[in-house]
């Protein structure tokens, strides 16, 4: 990854899917929609919108932290009430607005393809952008995100957590929840959906323990160092954790818990020996 010193960032968000997403987390599956909030500004709708409220400032600042911000876009139907109360605070961080009108009756205004066309034009006219991030959690970003890795760019990914692709994930170098990014207040847990009483029990879909899918890419990621140095000897903790990073985009030791990977591998020491050596710390898989 290029020197943060020397980075320029290009930034592109898909504000409706963004915002929907949040609103969603925050008031269940579907509440967005079936509460028409694009199109109603009663008292109840203004309230839930402002306790499901995105904060542009944390997503920038994040995006930051890799480089200097050169572009930075938003798009969504700037007319909508939603997004037209976001637009001073977008302003004030220098956002361009593109605006964007709904097509079709399913509410889509296209933002995938035309942030899509804006990100490979950017990345062909402007060959010093070393950084790309995009802010959704669409599957539709996925062509995206490996055109913009095959043309050179590190792509960063950011989507709110339980509308986010695994798949756009993995498809980027490194994939961050918006729950997670410093500043953003954690949403409350929704009430969970009622369960479909004529779908079978065995049928149910269970998302797999976060600490499990943790634990088998680390262990994953151990072999595959293992194998490339062709040595079972000790590996560089940093090296091992660059090639999580690597194999699952979306990995982050602090949404597991962990203050940092030093202590994430600890927990895991019933699997791998760690060394230390003063700042060094050196890891070997015990079954190796």
């Amino acid at each position: 990854m290029p020197d943060a010193t020397d980075a320029r960032v290009a930034v592109y968000i898909d504000f409706d899917n963004i915002v929907i997403s949040r609103f969603d987390q925050v008031h269940g599956r579907g509440q967005f929609i079936s509460r028409r909030v694009r199109s109603t500004t009663d008292d109840d709708v203004r309230r839930m919108s402002l306790e499901a409220q995105v904060d542009i400032g944390a997503i920038l600042d994040y995006a930051s932290s890799f480089g200097t911000v050169v572009i930075s876009k938003a798009y969504a139907d700037w007319s909508a009430a939603i997004n037209a109360s976001y637009r001073s605070q977008l302003i004030d961080r220098a956002v361009d607005l593109v605006q964007l009108f709904t097509t079709t009756a399913g509410m889509k205004n296209g933002a995938d393809i035309r942030l899509a066309i804006d990100v490979v034009d950017d990345l062909f006219r402007l060959g010093d952008i070393t950084h790309v991030v995009i802010v959704a959690g669409d599957s539709d970003y996925i062509a995206l995100a490996q055109r913009s890795r095959r043309l050179g760019r590190y792509v960063v990914g950011i989507g709110v957590a339980g509308s986010t692709s695994r798949f756009l994930a993995s498809a980027c170098d490194e994939f961050a929840s918006y729950d997670e990014l410093p500043g953003v207040a954690p949403a409350p847990a929704p009430a969970p959906p009622e369960p479909d009483p004529e779908q079978p029990e065995d049928e149910l879909v269970r998302p797999a323990d976060p600490q499990d899918r943790a634990t088998e890419l680390l262990v994953r990621a151990m072999r595959v160092g293992h194998a490339r140095e062709d040595t079972d000897d000790w590996l560089h903790a940093s090296s091992v954790k660059n090639q999580m990073v690597r194999m699952d985009g979306s990995f982050s030791q602090k949404a597991l818990g962990f203050r940092s990977f030093t202590d994430f591998v600890k927990s895991r020491e019933g699997l791998i020996d760690m060394r230390e050596d003063g700042t060094e710390r050196m890891l070997r898989l015990r079954d190796r």
